[in-house]
């Protein structure tokens, strides 16, 4: 199976020293790290990347399409602002699973807004770095569903 490509976008790379009451004081190796032995658990593999430019996120999408078994996406500030990244999701045919590290419902107003909901077949926020390996686990089920329906 290929493996779930797991995308991270602006600011991510600043995990450990970045807000850490708001983000935690892992870094983003170390989410990598819990990602990747979630899905050895699995039976999975990832692709786990970061950037701070928005046409490179859309173009990783682009991308995935008969390259990835699936994504997962914290598109950072860009969850907020991106109509193209949400036309990437939409366009890529994959099954999406959208991951925040804070609750966004209990921050700023303007972050209670995502353009990637509405591509992704789920929002998994406000567990920190373990929301990654949940999203992980929802990713697995619904390959596993996929292959059985």
């Amino acid at each position: 199976m290929p493996p779930v490509l797991v995308l991270n976008g602006p600011n991510l790379n600043l995990l450990g020293t970045r807000e850490p009451a708001i983000y935690g004081s892992e870094t983003l190796k170390d989410v990598e790290a819990r990602c990747a032995g979630r899905a050895k658990v699995l039976g999975l593999a990832t692709d786990f990347r970061q950037t701070n430019t928005e046409g490179e996120l859309v173009s990783w999408i682009q991308q995935a399409h008969g390259q990835a078994s699936g994504i997962i996406l914290n598109a950072g500030a860009y969850t907020h602002t991106s109509i193209a990244i949400q036309d990437a999701l939409r366009g890529c045919q994959l099954p999406v699973v959208e991951v925040h590290l804070s609750n966004i419902y209990k921050r700023e107003p303007f972050r209670h807004h995502s353009y990637v909901s509405p591509a992704a077949n789920g929002v998994i926020c406000g567990f920190g770095p373990h929301g990654y390996e949940l999203a992980i686990e929802a990713l697995a089920n619904i390959l596993n569903a996929n292959k059985k329906g």
